[in-house]
């Protein structure tokens, strides 16, 4: 484990730092292909009109049928909707972006000693995506760390900023039951038993991939992270500036706009397979900005890391073939320690029919 850390530090090069020292250009590591790079006028269009859900309509009788219409349609559509009035408390947000801030505004010293080469480390300080096998950096810091049960892991988690377990493990709890409710709407969209999986997904595993993407210089020629799909059942993400692009079934870009104290809520490769591509995970990348400081959490939920995770029986018949071998987290995590996802994705290695 020290040894990991030790080689990362070695070799760590923070997009926060470069920020800070002021750097006037981009290093060439950075710098994306032409094709590859951002389409910088999405921002100067209108924001196309994507799904949002008023969770507390579910509590209306009249109003709950329809409610699990929309997260069918945007399920099936998109893989992607956000969610207002989710119940989760305004000031348990905002606190957890306040300590998220603090972390990176830390000395760099203070944070690279939880720096790690392993994917697997429980608590893991890192920048671009995977800096060992990437052949394009990107321009992010990130701190990542298991979170569910909580009392197994928080302890693990940064002392520094004080403030920083009180707050973040709040929000944390609170989306592990949020993420449940959002399931079993899910689930029901489907035509299933809400309760359907209850059992494996309260074993399930927590990540919380807390992502800072610093001003840069020339944000035309970066990306935060590239195109890529979650490779668990549900990721809920939270955005204090905007910066999420989705991408849909026409290979169209879509900024994804602020919509203050709303969740974002994206299926991830597991409930892909589960469906047997009733539903996608969707394709989606983060930009950066030249002015602003962007901090996201996302809240990555899958099932246990060795569950093996295959088409539900409910979703093959003689019309619906079988489309995905079975995988498990840990798997995927194997993957990821070896390959650069920018090539390929692990549920690509899954897929049937290709």
């Amino acid at each position: 484990m020290e040894a990991n850390r030790e080689n990362s530090a070695g070799s760590f090069n923070s997009a926060m730092e470069l920020t800070r020292m002021g750097v006037a250009g981009v290093p060439k590591e950075y710098i994306l292909p032409p094709l590859q790079r951002p389409n910088c006028s999405l921002a100067m269009q209108p924001s196309t009109v994507l799904p949002v859900t008023d969770l507390s309509l579910l509590h209306h009788p009249i109003h709950r049928s329809k409610i699990i219409e929309e997260v069918g349609i945007a399920c099936k559509e998109l893989g992607f909707f956000q969610v207002i009035n989710h119940g989760i408390d305004l000031s348990d947000i905002h606190d957890a972006f306040d300590a998220a801030a603090q972390f990176f505004n830390l000395p760099y010293e203070e944070k690279i000693s939880l720096a790690s080469a392993d994917v697997r480390e429980p608590v893991r300080y890192g920048t671009s995506l995977n800096q060992v096998k990437d052949s394009v950096r990107y321009w992010r810091d990130f701190i990542k760390h298991y979170s569910h049960p909580i009392s197994t892991w928080i302890d693990l988690w940064p002392s520094n900023p004080v403030c920083y377990r009180n707050k973040m493990g709040t929000y944390t709890q609170a989306l592990h039951v949020f993420q449940k409710q959002v399931m079993e709407v899910v689930f029901e969209s489907l035509g299933l038993n809400p309760n359907y999986m209850n059992e494996e997904i309260e074993k399930g595993s927590q990540v919380m991939a807390v992502n800072c993407y610093p001003a840069c210089p020339k944000p035309d020629l970066v990306l935060g992270m590239p195109p890529h799909s979650d490779y668990g059942y549900l990721t809920i993400l939270a955005q204090n500036h905007p910066g999420l692009e989705i991408m849909d079934h026409n290979k169209t870009w879509h900024r994804v706009p602020l919509i203050e104290g709303a969740l974002i809520v994206q299926l991830g490769d597991q409930m892909e397979i589960i469906t047997n591509g009733r539903y996608k995970s969707p394709i989606h990348r983060a930009i950066v900005s030249a002015e602003t400081n962007r901090i996201s959490m996302a809240s990555l939920h899958s099932l246990a890391f060795d569950t093996k995770v295959r088409p539900a029986p409910e979703f093959v018949d003689e019309h619906h073939v079988l489309s995905y071998k079975e995988g498990s987290f840990g798997e995927f995590l194997d993957f990821l320690s070896k390959n650069d996802i920018t090539q390929g994705s692990y549920k690509d290695t899954l897929r049937k029919n290709p």
